[in-house]
């Protein structure tokens, strides 16, 4: 016998992609689980299971940095932080953070489909009672208007967020003057697509000032980060980069620009975010 549960949970994280680079992930978790029927004509109870899934997938790679090892110009090493990634294509990156937050998979590029089954191998070794084994898809929010990816480290969390390379696939809704504006939102999802947004207080010192680079640096509960990323591929808040503050520099830049009455509502992966507005 089989039992489903869509919607189980979600995954944000962020991966590195050897052709688009460091980009935001969030996906739908829909779950499969097979056994043997009980005396009392069920499986399990989905209320324990469904919060066992979830623990252990919050307990590994949820807010963590995928990074697939085969990849070409891929390094990864040890460094005083923990791990060190270096890499060149699509451009060159320097990542360094306590070991927990990498997720070292030991293929070409990351899917969700190769994913999905590497994480229904590992939990299908040690399932709960009266489960046999557990299949798991991941897939996309199906979303029609505009999306974006972005990655960023909230160094104040308590939680996984401090880790500085996670991230999430976002909707993107603008008002504007009070009506909805496809035209804007497309422009702004695809300015911030695959992007990463800094709080400007922790920008770090270069090593070398003629590169067209940001550093990123600091210190939190879990220990200490330093990224390095091309300019152009950075935004500059002056607040943490909470969805709240996101969702507010979004609504100031965009009515700074268009001079009109401006709401925001920016999410921060599925169907979680906040609202805004300017003028």
């Amino acid at each position: 016998m089989t039992l489903f549960v869509n919607h189980l949970t979600h995954i944000d994280a962020s991966l590195w992609s050897p052709t688009h680079g460091l980009m935001g992930a969030s996906w739908h978790v829909d779950a499969e689980l097979d056994g043997e029927l009980g005396s009392d004509g069920m499986l399990f109870d989905f209320g324990e299971v469904k919060p066992w899934i979830k623990s252990r997938l919050d307990e590994g790679l949820d807010h963590t940095l995928l990074v697939p090892t085969e990849a070409p110009g891929i390094q990864v090493f040890d460094c005083a932080e923990g791990l060190c990634l270096r890499t060149q294509f699509p451009y060159p990156m320097e990542l360094r953070g306590p070991r927990q937050s990498f997720t070292l998979l030991p293929w070409s590029e990351i899917t969700p489909e190769q994913l999905a089954t590497h994480l229904s191998t590992e939990l299908s070794r040690r399932p709960p009672a009266k489960v046999e084994a557990i299949r798991l898809r991941l897939r996309d929010e199906d979303i029609e208007t505009a999306a974006y990816t972005y990655s960023h480290g909230l160094k104040h969390h308590v939680g996984n967020c401090q880790r500085i390379a996670h991230g999430h696939r976002s909707r993107l809704h603008i008002w504007r003057n009070g009506q909805r504006d496809p035209e804007l939102e497309h422009q702004w999802a695809q300015a911030l697509d695959a992007c990463y947004l800094i709080h400007d207080e922790d920008l770090a010192p270069q090593a070398d000032e003629s590169l067209d680079t940001l550093s990123v640096a600091y210190r939190a509960d879990q220990g200490r980060f330093h990224l390095t990323l091309p300019s152009e591929r950075c935004h500059l808040l002056t607040t943490p980069t909470t969805i709240e503050h996101i969702a507010a520099w979004l609504a100031e830049k965009i009515a700074l620009e268009t001079h009109s009455r401006i709401r925001v509502q920016a999410f921060e992966g599925i169907d979680k975010g906040a609202i805004a507005e300017a003028s």
